[in-house]
């Protein structure tokens, strides 16, 4: 069954999953048991869908309906398949600019982030299917509705998308403390995607290996960093700048 927002009961869930429903977290009852409970498990390890064992007390908050012990969350919008959305905008556009988020947790920051994304003429922001932030309706509402303007691709692995993108003859720059580099100085005309890190861990060490450039923004006080997405800001706006010139 359904209802705006949510997906209740085993099957209609595993269905919704093999449908590429935008399911952005499944709550799963502690200690449930049965085949067509490890059916629904299977699928969704096998699609890469965020999950939670919770007890029974938190599904009955989130649905008064007959949840079998399964609630699954899904987004408003929906999310569009990185290869065909990246061949379209390399058709249109010379100079694509594209956003790659590696696991920002917080929907806060999220939804601030494909705001200033979408001001800022983000051609497309892609997230890993695995630990990022859902797109609910509070990151819908910090996006200021910038979420419906803006397309989003998740995909299994940043890595895999990264190569594309490289072969596609986009520049790679990873926003990182881990560098002298000064987003300042780089030339961020040419097609380029900005990488900007979880919140508490920054970006993959794996990932960080597999960029053309690390960039990082001068810090004048005491305090070691930005709020990532003021720091995305900045970096989105160097961007915007140096193409204006």
């Amino acid at each position: 069954m359904t209802d705006k927002n949510q997906i209740y009961g085993i099957r209609a869930v595993i269905e919704a999953i093999q449908a590429n429903q935008p399911i952005n977290k499944v709550y799963l009852q502690k200690g449930l048991k049965g085949d067509l409970f490890k059916e629904l498990e299977s699928t969704i390890r096998t699609n890469k869908i965020s999950s939670s064992y919770v007890p029974a007390e938190k599904l009955n908050r989130l649905t008064e309906h007959n949840h079998q012990g399964v609630v699954a969350n899904i987004s408003s919008i929906g999310f569009q398949d990185f290869e065909p959305l990246l061949e379209g905008i390399l058709e249109k556009n010379t100079a694509p600019l594209l956003l790659l988020l590696d696991q920002i947790s917080d929907v806060r920051n999220f939804g601030a982030i494909i705001r200033t994304a979408e001001c800022c003429g983000v051609d497309a922001i892609i997230v890993p299917k695995s630990g990022s932030a859902p797109l609910n309706d509070d990151a819908i509402k910090t996006s200021a509705g910038a979420a419906f303007n803006i397309p989003i691709s998740k995909v299994d692995h940043l890595k895999d998308a990264i190569f594309y993108l490289q072969a596609s003859g986009v520049k790679l720059v990873a926003a990182t403390e881990k560098t002298n580099e000064s987003i300042f100085d780089l030339d961020l005309k040419q097609p380029c995607a900005i990488i900007m890190g979880s919140e508490d861990r920054g970006i993959n060490p794996s990932i960080l290996k597999m960029v053309d450039n690390k960039a990082k923004l001068p810090m004048m006080g005491e305090i070691a960093s930005l709020n990532v997405s003021v720091a995305c800001g900045v970096f989105l706006y160097e961007v915007v700048r140096q193409r204006q010139l």
